[in-house]
């Protein structure tokens, strides 16, 4: 083999070593589809911002909730519009994305919004609520293999509460990503996922994902027939289930303290998107 063969091989094998080296194209500040959390509605919004006339700016929060602001006199201006919009449909912070033409989005800081995280002496005085910042209604269910337990007993992990039913279209949907979720959790993330079925009974929840081959831990709302619009509180009384989910699905994240640090009504797009979330969480909440 002559000089000339041998560099051409040795150049090949360079480059093809360096081609895991490449880093990841970054998002171009015109690509919807690169956003986080957002939904069909919004990347429709994101276009009719990319025609809007400068100053503007484009913000998002953690769940899909976004707003712009387009054609201000200033950039600060198109900014604190847009965020002031934003927070006007969501308890979660509102950040920018993009600011006139430049992306301006904080990767990392976008996995760390749902705190910072109350701590136990915080926590201890919270309001009862389904709001970011209260303490949750402590309901009074079954563990996946019938035993009575509480809501509170699960103090500790982050809890994701999710009220679905068979018998709802878009929870059927949304079933297989968070299997998904569940899988790419493990047990030992100190995350509790906590399904429970609303106006069912558990047999008909549990047969249906059973049939689907799906291992999800089905909790028991305590709900034995169709129709039943309330569940049970561990201090026995009752609640309705509207006060807690408006619509099918809901979920809500609740922290080592039982704090509700997000919540979204409606099935989530995406769900492997929450997977640092909830990392960011059960490393730093229950101080």
């Amino acid at each position: 083999m002559n000089m000339a063969i041998q560099n051409i091989l040795k150049l090949a094998l360079v480059l093809a070593a360096c081609l895991t080296c490449v880093p990841a194209i970054a998002a171009k500040p015109n690509d919807a589809a690169a956003i986080p959390h957002l939904d069909s509605g919004g990347k429709e919004g994101f276009r009719e911002f990319l025609t809007a006339g400068k100053h503007r700016a484009f913000v998002i929060a953690p769940g899909g909730a976004w707003a712009w602001k387009g054609g201000e006199l200033t950039v600060d201006s198109a900014v604190d519009g847009a965020i002031q919009a934003c927070q006007n449909g969501t308890e979660q912070p509102c950040v920018p994305y993009v600011v006139n033409d430049k992306i301006v989005f904080d990767a990392k800081r976008w996995t760390t919004l749902w705190g910072p995280y109350q701590n136990r002496a915080k926590a201890a005085k919270a309001y009862t609520g389904k709001e970011r910042g209260s303490r949750f209604f402590d309901l009074a269910i079954k563990s996946p293999t019938g035993k009575p337990m509480k809501l509170s007993d699960l103090r500790g992990k982050v809890v994701v509460l999710h009220f679905w039913g068979t018998w709802c279209p878009p929870c059927r949907r949304e079933m297989p990503e968070l299997q998904e979720l569940y899988q790419e959790l493990g047990a030992s993330s100190g995350v509790q996922l906590v399904l429970l079925q609303m106006r069912e009974d558990f047999a008909t929840a549990h047969q249906w994902a059973q049939q689907r081959h799906l291992s999800l831990p089905l909790h028991d709302s305590g709900v034995t027939e169709m129709g039943t619009e309330s569940l049970a509180l561990a201090n026995g009384k009752a609640i309705p289930d509207r006060r807690l989910a408006v619509a099918f699905p809901t979920t809500y994240v609740l922290d080592k303290h039982g704090i509700v640090v997000f919540s979204h009504v409606g099935p989530i797009e995406g769900w492997l998107q929450y997977l640092p979330f909830l990392q960011d969480v059960a490393a730093k909440s229950g101080k």
